[in-house]
């Protein structure tokens, strides 16, 4: 393998003398110019031929060799890698032989038969070399005759020594800066200074893009920049960008619920907590509220603690885990806490986090002697909404395919869910006619004691001969009379009145709301079903089927409600019923006209911005005024200022451009529909007719 490296490196050494007179030979041009970027341009070219040449030889130097070179015997390959015994037989040949039979001579005419000298490209190198020369030495020969106005040396020595001074505020801890003319970004409120260093001749004004013009002389003009700008002077423009002091973020990832319910078995809970600020943290507490006690002995206890500083000031963290008896939590006690934060800016901006609870499970038997001693004090169960099961139970098989929860966990979390789906169930199941039971068992079984003495009376009094009814003995037996009554009047109810013996009878709603419910109810009951046996994943199927026909039934009501609603314009009395339309109010509601999204003035800047017309007066106050208050993107509102000052400047192009800008800050146009008239009369459906028929061939 030595051998192979060894004649790599010769042809390359080869290949690199072959090259270099064209990279010494192409710089010997912009060296006697001199053009340093000429001279950089050429350096970076060769950089690139080198390195093209040196991938090119390390995959073509065993072709040149087997070329030039017969006691390669085609086999100049296996000086680099031979795999195979024969292989590293015939590699041992050729490194015996090669000193001898690769030669510097032979080298050199490999090099130059498979690598060019590029006399080409040393020519390009030449020409363009001298077109340089010739282009920075004609300038300068004119400027002899005709040297430059003493104006233009004014304006450049004034553009050479403008410099901005930046004072951000002490708070942000930024220090104070000198730059120069360029685009930069500031903390807002820094104090911005333009001073004229060399000379004050000339147009010195400077033109912010919120409208204000600050002329700098042997004072410095002053700004505190409180918004983005667009500023130039002397036709050169740049952008000053605010960069707004952001409030303190909170985030709490301990614990990971806003409601965490503690197992029976706890000792503890864990708190875990970070605040960032773009600057400093001043402040930064803990708040936490216990709340004991169940009824109208309710005790709250307030606690409050500061979060511990760290190195970073932008930065706390901080991650405790408390002991329950070190929080003084009992069974059935609840825990509230949240975090606020205060950072260090001039008005300090301060951030209060959401509210997490904390609950510890009262035991099952002191919740029973509690609700059987004191019933007055037992409050209703507030229920989950089908759409709140739904996420419980997204989240329950997101964390079991997540994490790895303990087969207790996923139990007791999959069965509280499925309770509370089981009290949805049973309050959607009222609506049916249901007490306590899923179809309404209990009514099922209420005994029909009204029916059977009637259903006997009325056989005892029937005459059942094949003639019909004997009058006589109607008029003679008082219990025949009673049972016709009787079977009159169930025929009645039957027909026009509701089956109250009957659970889903026991409700006004129509059939069509029956069904939605029912299938409400089975999808509750499948999915409770499915959570009971710890299969969440197909518990989410029914879920869904329920929450679409809970949506069902609301659309309905919505639908219900709008058609009530309508009210018809009162009639006269002597109107009615006469067929008269003349002077009855009509109950078409007239359309309210579409309200003014432009002012007057902006209105007339805007169609003065659609031609070549003279604008308004004071129209770029107009125009700035609305910018600011419409445009709230930094982006959008410096593109605006620019488009207002090209379009001072007297630029035609430009003003489509702020006139764009100028109907987007009025947002989105309302639609209005106006629905049109058109009468039909048979003249006009003959004259369609005939019109069609013409028109085919």
């Amino acid at each position: 393998m030595h051998g192979g490296v060894e004649i790599t490196k010769r042809v390359w050494r080869a290949a690199q003398l072959r090259r270099m007179p064209l990279w010494i030979g192409g710089a010997l041009p912009w060296l006697v110019i001199p053009s340093g970027p000429g001279l950089l341009a050429w350096a970076g070219w060769c950089a690139l031929d080198w390195v093209k040449l040196r991938r090119r030889v390390a995959y073509e130097w065993p072709a040149w060799l087997d070329g030039a070179v017969p006691e390669m015997e085609d086999s100049a390959a296996l000086l680099d890698a031979a795999d195979t015994p024969i292989a590293r037989l015939q590699q041992q040949r050729l490194f015996a032989r090669l000193d001898a039979a690769v030669s510097r001579q032979q080298l050199r005419q490999i090099a130059r038969q498979h690598v060019s000298s590029g006399l080409p490209i040393l020519l390009v190198s030449a020409v363009l070399a001298g077109m340089v020369w010739y282009a920075t030495t004609r300038p300068a020969q004119e400027g002899a005759v005709s040297p430059p106005s003493p104006v233009s040396s004014a304006t450049a020595a004034t553009l050479a020594g403008l410099t901005l001074k930046l004072a951000p505020p002490a708070y942000t801890g930024v220090a104070a800066s000198t730059s120069a003319p360029r685009d930069l970004q500031v903390p807002e409120q820094t104090v911005v200074t333009w001073c004229l260093t060399g000379g004050t001749g000339g147009n010195n004004k400077i033109e912010l893009g919120n409208g204000e013009t600050l002329e700098p002389g042997e004072q410095c003009a002053r700004w505190t920049a409180t918004e983005s700008v667009v500023w130039r002077w002397r036709g050169a423009r740049h952008t000053l960008r605010v960069i707004p002091d952001a409030p303190p973020e909170i985030t709490i990832s301990a614990p990971t619920q806003m409601i965490q319910d503690l197992r029976d078995n706890a000792t503890g809970t864990t708190m875990t907590v970070q605040v960032k600020d773009d600057y400093r943290i001043t402040r930064a507490t803990l708040h936490m509220t216990l709340a004991q006690g169940s009824g109208e002995n309710v005790r709250f206890t307030d606690r409050e603690m500061p979060l511990p500083a760290s190195n970073n000031p932008k930065l706390r963290n901080w991650s405790k885990t408390w002991a329950l008896s070190e929080l003084a939590m009992e069974p059935g006690d609840e825990l509230y806490f949240f975090v606020r934060a205060t950072d260090n800016a001039g008005r300090a901006q301060t951030v209060q986090s959401p509210t997490y609870t904390v609950r510890r499970p009262a035991p099952e038997q002191e919740a029973e002697e509690e609700s059987a001693a004191m019933p007055s004090l037992v409050k209703p169960a507030s229920l989950r909404s089908q759409r709140q099961i739904i996420i419980d139970t997204e989240q329950l098989i997101a964390d079991m395919r997540n994490t790895k929860l303990a087969a207790a966990d996923v139990r007791d979390r999959s069965e509280r869910i499925g309770d509370d789906q089981a009290q949805l169930r049973r309050r959607y199941g009222q609506f049916l006619g249901e007490e306590s039971t899923l179809f309404g068992e209990e009514a099922a079984k209420a005994p029909r004691a009204a029916e059977k003495p009637d259903e006997e009376e009325g056989h005892e009094g029937h005459d059942h001969a094949p003639g019909g009814h004997d009058h006589d003995h109607a008029h003679g037996e008082p219990n025949q009379r009673k049972g016709g009554i009787v079977n009159e009047t169930q025929q009645i109810l039957a027909t026009y009145g509701h089956a109250h013996d009957e659970a889903e009878n026991a409700t006004m709603y129509d059939e069509g709301t029956k069904k939605v419910l029912r299938r409400v109810l089975v999808a509750m009951w499948d999915a409770e079903k499915s959570l009971r046996a710890v299969t969440p994943k197909s518990a989410l199927a029914p879920e869904h089927k329920a929450l679409e026909a809970i949506k069902e039934l609301q659309q309905a009501e919505r639908i219900y409600l709008h058609k009530t609603a309508f009210t018809p314009p009162p009639i006269k009395e002597e109107k009615r019923m006469t067929g008269e339309m003349d002077g009855a109010a009509s109950y078409r509601r007239t359309q309210g006209e579409q309200a003014a999204t432009l002012p007057e003035e902006l209105r007339t800047l805007v169609q003065a911005l659609s031609g070549e017309a003279a604008l308004p007066a004071l129209w770029m106050r107009t125009a700035n005024d609305w910018v600011r208050t419409r445009l709230a993107e930094d982006e959008q509102r410096l593109a605006a200022q620019r488009a207002i000052q090209d379009v001072a400047d007297g630029c035609i192009a430009c003003r489509p451009v702020l006139r764009a800008w100028l109907r987007s800050g009025a947002g989105q146009g309302q639609v209005l529909l106006q629905a049109k008239t058109s009468v039909d009369t048979a003249f006009a459906r003959r004259w369609r007719e005939s019109a069609d028929g013409a028109a085919k061939p």
